[in-house]
């Protein structure tokens, strides 16, 4: 069975605590690939909180509507040009993406549950030090905006 191309539209969900800690995880694709949760949409349909609740489980075992867990849609988009090594798994012709940015802020840091086939490692880091260790520049700039998006965020 053939598997469907992704949509390029996806997520990108800055997990985070009131203090701007910030969770990285690593690509088990591209060693040292850090980054945060991200994933494409299911179907059109599907909504970009819904995407990023589905996504955050996917990944770390989240539950990112938990009560004192607080998703936050930041209303900020990035378009990016899709990397030629992952451009296979969307619709030929198809060169960019679309990504929503979310915040979801936790109580506290906590140990996740990574899916092995995704993620090899990860690692909480003070705001500013894990946006330096960010592979992807789109990803880097939404942790940069913690601090002015995050506080208002916070619960």
């Amino acid at each position: 069975m053939d598997r469907p191309f992704k949509l390029p539209e996806s997520v990108l969900v800055v997990i985070h605590t009131p203090d701007l800690q910030v969770l990285l995880i690593e690509r088990a694709d591209a060693p040292g690939f850090w980054q945060s949760v991200t994933g494409a949409k299911d179907h059109v349909q599907e909504s970009w909180r819904d995407t990023a609740i589905r996504e955050v489980r996917e990944e770390t075992r989240i539950d990112a509507a938990a009560p004192g867990h607080v998703l936050s849609d930041w209303a900020l988009e990035n378009v990016y040009e899709i990397y030629p090594q992952w451009r296979h798994r969307y619709a030929p012709g198809v060169t960019h993406n679309t990504e929503h940015l979310l915040g979801l802020c936790l109580p506290a840091p906590i140990e996740v549950r990574l899916s092995p086939r995704e993620h090899c490692a990860q690692a909480w880091w003070p705001w500013a030090q894990a946006a330096e260790r960010c592979f992807s520049p789109s990803n880097a700039e939404a942790v940069m905006w913690l601090p002015r998006l995050g506080g208002l965020h916070a619960g």
